[in-house]
């Protein structure tokens, strides 16, 4: 089992290189090409979501990132100082909205302003809302559900604090490519 930890401060610049850390560890972990995006992505998003708490809760706390493989099985694991509900929306049943709902132009919660949105609109690693994107509370941890193949999310040992941890079976991964490079015809 290797282990890759991380600890940086709740600045969005910092995102940029938790990705780029995270996409050489996959790499060296034997991740496929294929799934290497999909892992930056949801890598960013979770350190987004993190730094975005922290500085609301706790500036001075640091984000922190965990990557490890063991048993065939990629994980990276992003911890903050902030509660699960710090970012989150809620449904009108109490419970939380998702990716669909919160990407609904009709609700009023920014989904419009994403469609409009071009990727070269933000800088990597910038907070959207500094950007003049109005990004609805959530989207964050709906999106990484999106694309991860499992995703837990938790509160701290200690009880202060969420924990994100985003795991990828390799081997399904990897199953997945040949599939993709050899459809049935």
């Amino acid at each position: 089992m290797s282990t890759v930890e991380l600890r940086f401060a709740a600045l969005p610049g910092h995102v940029r290189t938790a990705r780029r850390i995270a996409m050489a560890v996959a790499r060296r972990a034997g991740v496929p090409a294929g799934a290497l995006d999909e892992i930056r992505f949801a890598v960013g998003e979770a350190c987004l979501r993190a730094v975005s708490v922290n500085r609301r809760r706790a500036p001075e706390d640091l984000v922190e990132v965990r990557m490890t493989t063991s048993d065939g099985v990629f994980t990276v694991t992003v911890t903050d100082s902030g509660e699960p509900s710090d970012d989150a929306t809620p449904a009108a049943d109490g419970g939380l909205l998702g990716a669909p709902a919160l990407l609904d132009p009709g609700l009023g919660l920014g989904g419009s302003d994403l469609a409009d949105a071009e990727p070269s609109d933000l800088s990597d690693g910038q907070d959207p809302a500094v950007a003049g994107f109005a990004l609805p509370p959530g989207i964050g941890l709906a999106l990484i559900e999106g694309l991860v193949d499992d995703v837990q999310i938790r509160r701290r040992p200690e009880g202060v604090g969420t924990v994100v941890t985003m795991s990828w079976d390799m081997k399904a991964l990897v199953e997945g490519d040949l599939a993709a490079a050899n459809p049935a015809r």
